[in-house]
Formats: C-alpha cells, sequence, structure tokens
C-alpha cells in the first residue's frame, strides 16, 4: 500500500466508487460478502488498493494545502513540478492560531513586528503526490488556498 487504507467512513461516503470499482474487478455483492467470510486477505487487498486509487487521484488534483497550530500556519501551493510555502508565526504567546480570535488578530497585525513571514520554494523530489501525502499525514490539511493566496498578494509575490 503506497498511502493509506481510507476510514470506515470514507469508504461509506464512496460506496458507490466502490462498488463500481469491485464491478471492474468483476466481483459482484453475492461475492463480495463471500468473499469477506471465506478471504479476509483478499478483501483487505482491495480495500488497499481502492484506498490507493482515491488517494492518486486526490493527490493529483491538490494545489493547497494548510496546516495549523498555536503559533504557526504553514500554508503550501503546489504545481507540478514545485512546491511553495508560506509559514505566518507569531511570537506573542497570548496569541493562538487555532482558534478565531486568534486568527482575527493575524488579520489586523499581519504587518506588525510580532508576525514573522517566510517564504520558500522548492522542486518536488521523485514523487510528488507522496510528498504531498507526507504532508497531510502530518496534519496538512487540503484547501482552495484563499489564505495562500490573500498572503501572497499580502506579500507582492
Amino acid at each position: 500500500m503506497k498511502y493509506a487504507r481510507l476510514t470506515k467512513e470514507q469508504l461509506e461516503e464512496l460506496h458507490v466508487e466502490f462498488s463500481n470499482f469491485l464491478a471492474s474487478q468483476q466481483i459482484d455483492k453475492a461475492e463480495w460478502d463471500q468473499l469477506k467470510i471465506d478471504k479476509p486477505e483478499i478483501v483487505e487487498q482491495e480495500l488497499d488498493v481502492f484506498s490507493d486509487l482515491v488517494w492518486e487521484g486526490v493527490l493529483k488534483t491538490a494545489k493547497y494545502i494548510e496546516h495549523f497550530s498555536a503559533s504557526h500556519i504553514f500554508l503550501f501551493q503546489f504545481d507540478e513540478t514545485d512546491i511553495d510555502t508560506i509559514v505566518l508565526k507569531t511570537n506573542n504567546k497570548d496569541i493562538n492560531f487555532l482558534t478565531e480570535e486568534g486568527l482575527q488578530w493575524l488579520g489586523n497585525n499581519l504587518g506588525s513586528n510580532d508576525v514573522e513571514i517566510r517564504y520558500g520554494a522548492k522542486k518536488f523530489g521523485l514523487d510528488r503526490n507522496t510528498e504531498i501525502f507526507d504532508i497531510i499525514k502530518q496534519g496538512g490539511i487540503l484547501s482552495q488556498g484563499e489564505l495562500y493566496e490573500q498572503i501572497k498578494i499580502f506579500l507582492g509575490k
């Protein structure tokens, strides 16, 4: 398995797609139910293959990821070859970017000395999707990129 198995909830949400996947493997519902009883190892393999296919599709189209902590915000933007990163940091111990108040404070104090902003870019290594998945495993969340684009404009990039 290249990525991670989808959770039970994710699989339930994708039940139509999973049914189509099984049909493409020429496995109908009766056969699937029998496999769960007789050959659970095959069931595990099919779940892993399906999960990897879903992750490949998601990662291939990923353009932005956000990762928030109390004192840092990491914003990532991807294209086919490059990963750009904006890091926002506050040294103000009273601010918590995980709260609505902390984000409002950031909006009001973006240009102040209490906020450090760093920008960087690099080429992807051998496997773009694996690098993006590693960011997700560390707590990154796929986004539409609104905050990244706002900060990029603020920086004049």
